[in-house]
């Protein structure tokens, strides 16, 4: 008897995991799809769920945003911090760039999606600053020092190399990938030459 209510329990968490696990993944196909401002009722229906197990799991959507910004965090993690910046500065600064770009072409789409919702939410802002502050601490790392003491220069830089740069160039300026990666890489090597 005490075996089975057991199992009753794991089987429960379980269903309730994979419940949660579906929230958070149709959150992130939906952003990824281009859906900035997804609605619980959206998040429910592609996740295949009621209404009330979204609340269940997520006590209001800046919670779901933030469950969905852990996961693009791992990401980041993953693509600025894989590998060592070797070789001379120029070399550095094109690996900055290569880097950079791969970097915001995997997440503008949550990006975009953050900078629509940050106004509502103190965990979205304090996720901006973070990702901004690891970038800045990186270009800080594997810069010269005499880039990081001139600080027009590395101010300069950090702009340059920010997502708001790279999806102006992708957006406003409509650049495919590959030339939005040249400018950046050409502004920079006139930058910090």
């Amino acid at each position: 008897m005490l075996e089975a209510a057991a199992l009753e329990t794991d089987g429960r968490r379980r269903r309730s995991a994979d419940s949660r696990a579906r929230i958070v993944a149709a959150m992130v196909e939906l952003v990824q799809e281009g859906q900035i401002a997804a609605s619980a009722e959206q998040v429910a229906e592609r996740a295949q769920v009621g209404l009330r197990t979204v609340f269940r799991h997520f006590n209001d959507m800046d919670s779901l945003f933030r469950e969905m910004s852990l996961i693009v965090e791992d990401r980041v993690a993953r693509e600025i911090e894989g590998g060592q910046f070797d070789g001379p500065w120029p070399e550095r600064l094109a690996e900055v760039v290569r880097r950079r770009a791969a970097l915001f072409e995997l997440i503008t789409p949550f990006k975009r999606a953050e900078a629509s919702q940050r106004h509502r939410s103190r965990f979205l802002e304090q996720d901006i600053q973070r990702l901004n502050g690891r970038l800045r601490e990186l270009l800080r790392e594997i810069a010269p020092p005499e880039i990081v003491a001139d600080a027009a220069t590395f101010e300069a830089l950090d702009l340059l190399f920010s997502f708001e740069a790279w999806d102006r160039l992708r957006r406003e300026q409509r650049l495919s990938p590959d030339a939005a990666r040249a400018v950046l890489l050409s502004a920079a090597q006139r930058l910090a030459g």
